[in-house]
């Protein structure tokens, strides 16, 4: 469940790309035009909240574990970003950064992992970091883009799709990320060197929603056993 958990907090919220040089101009002005509208959006979220679904696709067994729940954020200084997403389903977890320091909670086994939010497991990227952490310059450097084409995800979210594929030594193989006409990231896919996969989908986004840093502190009760992460 622990890895599970870190998983997760892997993938909810950091980089992208820059577009290779291409013959086709138009595709290439359009990435570009993708990325300013990424750094708008970016510069101008205060906070967001929004509902929230991952699934992570086993290749072995080609079998998937599904989750949904809320997600709050809220930038801070640096990459030192406030998150926390309540899963809902199939089972009631809170996952939480909030001043350096990260949170992982199972009510239903009365754990919690606590830890630094720069370790291995408190590290945050994924559909929040891509362009929401990091800035459009540090976007640019890390990926090539390739597969730009408009596509309609379900719920009706009309969204600019990319593939990301890492430029230096990564974990994973390719990244895809589905970008709204507001420059917000609603969808991202991480595709594993095996064939295993992970995506995440933002739903219901709330821009500059009335958020308190409260909201990020996940309360443990006396009876909670706290392990470090």
């Amino acid at each position: 469940m622990k890895k599970f958990f870190a998983l997760g907090l892997a993938l909810i919220l950091t980089a992208i790309a820059v577009p290779t040089p291409s013959a086709n101009a138009q595709g290439a002005g359009l990435v570009s035009s993708i990325f300013n509208k990424m750094e708008r959006n970016r510069r101008d979220l205060r906070t967001l909240r929004a509902g929230i679904s991952m699934e992570k696709y086993n290749a072995q067994i080609g079998d998937s574990d599904k989750r949904s729940g809320t997600v709050i954020y809220m930038p801070g200084a640096g990459r030192n970003s406030f998150v926390r997403v309540d899963w809902r389903s199939p089972v009631q977890e809170i996952l939480a950064v909030a001043d350096g320091q990260y949170t992982l909670f199972s009510p239903r086994r009365k754990t919690a992992w606590v830890g630094s939010a720069n370790s291995k497991n408190g590290k945050v990227s994924g559909v929040l970091g891509f362009g929401l952490d990091a800035s459009s310059a540090q976007l640019k450097s890390a990926y090539d883009v390739q597969d730009v084409y408009n596509e309609t995800l379900w719920g009706g979210v009309a969204a600019t799709h990319m593939k990301l594929i890492p430029k230096a030594g990564a974990s994973f193989k390719y990244s895809e990320i589905w970008v709204d006409s507001t420059g917000m990231p609603v969808q991202t896919k991480v595709v594993e060197k095996n064939g295993d996969s992970t995506t995440v989908r933002l739903m219901d986004i709330q821009r500059n929603a009335n958020i308190s840093k409260d909201e990020f502190k996940v309360a443990l009760g006396s009876d909670v056993k706290k392990l470090r992460g």
